[in-house]
């Protein structure tokens, strides 16, 4: 899954990049890659539920604390890490060339399974989330 977050807030994409976003989204879905995407609204339009001191609350956006914006989401179906940091660079590269004065990050994150949890253990898991985080 990608995770696609900027310091400076919503900003929607021109056209050009929009275009571009498109072409390798077409591209991926056709290849059997791409299972969803989509950008997201401003956190204006949000709301957080929360659990604190053992009681829900609901606080309305825009949220002061937030530090970065989710943008928008891309999730794959690819063979490995390597593969998925390529697309990432290839997306991020879409921006670079298109809305250059733009600043973001793509987060690459896999999905945990059943069978990964059971092999890994949540303490083993952590150490190696600990281990890749020094890298």
């Amino acid at each position: 899954m990608y995770i696609v977050t900027s310091r400076k807030g919503h900003v929607m994409p021109n056209p050009a990049l929009m275009d571009a976003i498109n072409k390798v989204r077409d591209r991926e879905i056709k290849a059997g890659r791409m299972i969803d995407d989509g950008g997201l609204m401003p956190v204006s339009t949000g709301a957080r539920v929360k659990i604190a001191d053992k009681a829900l609350s609901v606080i309305d956006g825009p949220f002061v604390e937030a530090k970065e914006m989710i943008g928008g989401y891309a999730i794959f179906d690819l063979r490995d890490k390597e593969e998925a940091v390529a697309m990432a660079k290839e997306f991020m590269q879409l921006h670079l060339d298109h809305m250059p004065d733009w600043e973001g990050t793509c987060e690459v994150r896999a999905f945990m399974s059943p069978e990964l949890c059971l092999e890994q253990g949540p303490e083993q898991a952590k150490q190696k989330d600990l281990a890749e985080s020094k890298i």
